[in-house]
């Protein structure tokens, strides 16, 4: 179990504060918003009403033994340079912090933040790559250069095997997992030698362009 601590409590700071204490960690929550914590407060370790900025308030809830830290004070900039710096004073190695521009992101990596989260344009652009590729069913970008979708098979794909379609070479991604839709089964890493059925969809990993061009071929192919 480790042991997190979420400065500020939007539906962002919420959400990871709720998904990491399901998981069974230690989960320290601060904002200023007294509601927010409340509602917060059946969800985490902890709950305080208190200024995620000072490194005295952090000290107080025990965000000194924290493996690592989450900022996400909204379109506060300010705060979330000031919130950045007092984990960082308390020796928080690894800090996570939600942005709301590049410039933002600029900022925070000056800083030395671990990662930088930019939810709105990242969500914007998923659905992007969602909605204008009949095949794709869901799509998360990784980095500047690596994406990961989960494709429908192609019908032209439908009754071969991996190997026998060499996606890799053909088209430079990678498949990485294969979803039985009847089983409801993710099978990873695939069997190169199993028979790909109409039921199937594929997790496959590699450049945006590589990946666009395995969903054009599913909309040409698709009946």
């Amino acid at each position: 179990m480790k042991r997190f601590v979420i400065v500020g409590l939007g539906n962002f700071g919420s959400s990871v504060a709720e998904a990491l204490y399901s998981r069974g960690h230690d989960v320290i929550a601060v904002d200023t918003d007294e509601r927010a914590v409340d509602n917060i407060a059946p969800h985490c370790s902890r709950a305080a009403v208190g200024d995620g900025r000072q490194r005295e308030t952090l000290e107080e809830v025990g965000a000194g033994e924290a493996d690592a830290a989450v900022v996400s004070t909204g379109d506060d900039i300010t705060a979330s340079i000031l919130a950045t710096m007092a984990l960082t004073d308390l020796g928080i190695e690894n800090v996570y912090a939600k942005v709301i521009s590049h410039n933002h992101a600029r900022v925070m990596v000056r800083l030395g933040v671990t990662e930088t989260v930019f939810p709105e344009r990242e969500s914007g652009y998923n659905l992007a790559s969602r909605i204008s590729e009949k095949g794709v069913l869901n799509y998360v970008r990784m980095a500047r250069n690596l994406s990961v979708q989960e494709l429908v098979v192609p019908d032209d794909w439908r009754g071969r095997t991996l190997r026998d379609l060499e996606v890799r070479a053909q088209f430079g991604v990678s498949v990485v997992g294969i979803h039985d839709t009847t089983n409801d089964e993710m099978i990873v890493p695939p069997d190169p030698d199993e028979t790909l059925e109409r039921t199937d969809t594929l997790l496959l990993a590699g450049p945006d362009d590589a990946l666009e061009a395995v969903a054009e071929l599913a909309n040409e192919t698709a009946t």
